[in-house]
């Protein structure tokens, strides 16, 4: 059986047949696996939108929410391979998702990768009161204390969920998942006193640096939209780099020419500094890949995560 690193390498090169003459001759479907008005949409709308004019198209958003985007997976990967459905996806749905779930029925051989698109971290926030105002000082407190002091995510198999599990994996402290539905019911939670610690998108973390104590950042560098809050590195967690990404794919055996003309049209439209300055305001980087790097970046996220999660919550 193929190992979901090597599939998502593989994907490139099962596309050989020619392009549909004049492609695209209608609406294209863009599958979403979050809900409207999320950084997720947002960044899928932005891209769709300039990607459609240029192909002289519609491409029509379709939000499919569920199982951390593996929901909108499932419709993607069954879809024809003719460029008609492309499906906007997160490490979660290609990756994560594999390690956790049993039955998801679909792994990364099913897509071809046209591109990364952006990059997003979280930030680890602390209610007012906690007995911690550092990371050095969370690790310590949870040395001596293991398991009782808890952490909130967004979801079992979430961005929020992985940020914990590094930090434990790479610190050796053990502390207590607590997953909800979404992002929205987090920080309610942290300012309720339900929680002593959450892992929120690094926006939500700048809108609410009044009422919570921020604590570090989770991807390897600085985050534009917190430039006087440490990396988790720079906190003193060598090593640790929890940022994650959005990207573009088709499904498998779509043919070449269609994945590497949107490629191309996906770099282009990212290198619209214009275009894609708005969305810094949402945490989005811009980070920009070809095929190949896409197809590399689900292996080594998969090797990573697999290292982390294991196949457990």
């Amino acid at each position: 059986m193929r190992t979901i690193a090597a599939a998502a390498l593989l994907a490139l090169g099962g596309a050989v047949h020619a392009a549909e003459p004049g492609y695209p001759t209608k609406p294209i479907r863009l599958l979403v696996g979050f809900t409207a008005g999320g950084s997720a949409d947002a960044s899928a709308r932005v891209i769709a939108a300039r990607i459609g004019q240029a192909l002289g198209t519609t491409i029509v958003i379709e939000n499919r929410s569920g199982a951390a985007g593996a929901v909108a997976g499932q419709i993607a990967a069954r879809a024809a391979p003719d460029g008609y459905t492309l499906f906007w996806s997160s490490a979660g749905a290609l990756t994560v998702s594999q390690i956790l779930e049993k039955n998801i029925g679909y792994d990364a051989s099913a897509f071809a990768p046209i591109g990364r698109a952006f990059t997003f971290c979280n930030a680890l926030v602390a209610r007012p009161d906690f007995a911690a105002s550092s990371v050095a000082q969370l690790v310590a407190l949870a040395k001596s204390r293991p398991g009782t002091i808890d952490f909130g995510s967004q979801g079992v198999g979430s961005a929020g969920h992985l940020s914990g599990a590094l930090l434990q994996n790479l610190t050796g402290i053990t502390l207590t998942h607590v997953p909800y539905k979404g992002g929205n019911d987090i920080l309610p939670a942290l300012l309720g006193g339900e929680l002593s610690l959450a892992f929120a998108s690094s926006t939500t973390a700048k809108g609410m640096r009044s009422r919570v104590k921020v604590l570090a950042v989770t991807s390897a560098g600085r985050d534009p939209g917190l430039p006087d809050v440490p990396s988790m590195s720079e906190a003193g967690v060598k090593g640790y780099d929890a940022a994650f990404w959005f990207g573009l794919l088709a499904p498998a055996r779509t043919p070449q020419p269609i994945v590497m003309r949107l490629g191309g049209l996906l770099r282009d439209t990212l290198a619209d500094a214009d275009l894609t300055r708005p969305l810094l305001a949402q945490g989005l980087i811009a980070a920009p890949s070809t095929p190949r790097g896409l197809a590399e970046q689900i292996r080594a996220d998969y090797a990573k995560w697999k290292r982390v999660i294991g196949g457990g919550k």
